[in-house]
């Protein structure tokens, strides 16, 4: 079995730190300012609501969905192992998307409230995307009941929507964290400057890093025998 080029271990490196960045960014924002997640009811259930939202979506949906995506680049053994272990961990990210969507959804405003705005479209576009996604994958590649010609037609459409979901979830975040942050600095007081402000601030950095090193590392060459092909055919 190939080994897994160098030029790959510095990108999952700093695909793990940049993943550890941003959790601890969401932690400290979401368990560190209670009070910016205060609902307009008093209520304490509506508050654990809108803590857990932010966890599930940036921990449980887009960290464990990256590295999903990195199964393939640093997992040793056969392939059906690495299938297995990217299908549990997308089902798990799905389950986490799913539940971080509930979430919002719990809170005495109820669902239409929740659903007014740039970012609530496109979390439900893109958890839907993510859905129809895994289920393809669980067709067309675990459960082997089409021809093996045809998973060869569909995994490039299947690689391309994986991408595509992972960065339109990051995106999606990153368009919740603006409005979040723009709502806090006019509505809340929030100053520009203040430790809150520079902490969402970083955290969308964060997000911003780790999704480009991750479809980096998806989309490079895979082994060394893949560079030794691309020298054989330029040296012709």
């Amino acid at each position: 079995m190939a080994s897994a080029t160098p030029s790959l271990f510095p990108l999952l490196i700093f695909a793990r730190l940049s993943a550890l960045i941003v959790a601890v960014l969401v932690l400290i924002w979401a368990l560190g300012f209670k009070t910016s997640f205060l609902p307009n009811t008093p209520s304490h259930e509506d508050l654990i609501y809108a803590v857990l939202h932010p966890l599930f979506m940036v921990i449980g949906f887009i960290l464990i969905s990256g590295e999903a995506i990195l199964v393939h680049r640093w997992l040793p053994g056969s392939r059906n192992l690495k299938k297995s272990v990217h299908l549990c961990l997308q089902g798990v990210a799905l389950a986490c998307g799913i539940f971080g969507i509930w979430t919002k959804f719990q809170g005495q405003d109820g669902i239409v409230a929740n659903f007014f705005s740039l970012h609530s479209w496109m979390g439900l576009i893109c958890i839907s995307l993510f859905g129809a996604q895994w289920l393809m994958g669980f067709l067309s590649f675990w459960h082997r009941g089409e021809a093996r010609s045809i998973r060869v037609q569909i995994l490039p459409w299947h690689i391309f929507l994986g991408l595509y979901t992972y960065g339109l979830a990051v995106v999606t975040a990153e368009t919740g964290l603006l409005e979040k942050l723009t709502f806090l600095q006019t509505n809340r007081n929030v100053s520009k400057h203040s430790t809150e402000s520079m902490v969402v601030n970083g955290l969308g950095l964060g997000l911003a890093l780790l999704s480009g090193i991750v479809i980096l590392a998806a989309v490079s060459p895979k082994h060394q025998d893949s560079h030794a092909a691309a020298k054989t055919i330029y040296s012709k």
